[in-house]
Parts: structure tokens; C-alpha cells; sequence
């Protein structure tokens, strides 16, 4: 059983910066594609920031340069540092575990950037 645990979320004024957490439980961990999205009120779940293979990772352009996704295979965690935070970056942010085909979610986290 997969299951995806954030923490780190809160608020923050603008230029601040915050590192959001995923402990994952299950095995082989370091096997899994890991991602960060997040969801604004009134808009689509997006793509913030994961890996496509072992140690590349991607980004969604309006984060670039901004946030870094890191993991920890030790610790079955990947970590999300967000910094120079904008406003428009308020969102749920949710991490994502593709496992062997399947898609799992945490439960989310709430950002919120006071301009």
C-alpha cells in the first residue's frame, strides 16, 4: 500500500520561502517517479515540479530557477524548496508517487503567498 504524507505548507509573505515534505511508505522506493503539483482555486491540478527518471527532473516554466525537487531515497522522501514565492504560487500542492503504472496522491498541503 502507497501512501503519500506532505507537510511543510503554511503562509508566507512574498520573496519568502518554504520546503515542503512527502514521507512516502512502501517499498523501493527509489524505483518511483516522484512529482509536486498544485492546485489554485478555479484552476486544473498542474505540474510543478518532478523527476522523469532516476535524476532528471523537469519543472513548469513559471517555477524555474525558483524551486528545486530533491529526494532522499534513505528517508523515502522528496523534498520541494520553493523560494522568491509569489503570490500567484498560493495553491494546494500535492505530491504525486507513479508506481509500477500506478498513480498515487497525498492529501495535499495549502501555500499561501501574502503579496
Amino acid at each position: 500500500q502507497v501512501q503519500l504524507v506532505e507537510s511543510g505548507g503554511g503562509l508566507v509573505q512574498a520573496g519568502g520561502s518554504l520546503r515542503l515534505s512527502c514521507v512516502a511508505s512502501g517499498s523501493i522506493f527509489s524505483m518511483w517517479l516522484m512529482g509536486w503539483y498544485r492546485q489554485a482555486p478555479g484552476k486544473q491540478r498542474e505540474l510543478v515540479a518532478g523527476f522523469t527518471s532516476a535524476y532528471i527532473t523537469t519543472y513548469a516554466d513559471s517555477v524555474k530557477g525558483r524551486f528545486t525537487i530533491d529526494r532522499d531515497n534513505s528517508k523515502n522522501t522528496v523534498y520541494l524548496q520553493m523560494n522568491s514565492l509569489k503570490p500567484e504560487d498560493t495553491a494546494v500542492y500535492y505530491c504525486h508517487a507513479e508506481v509500477l503504472g500506478m498513480n498515487y496522491w497525498g492529501k495535499g498541503t495549502l501555500v499561501t503567498v501574502s503579496s
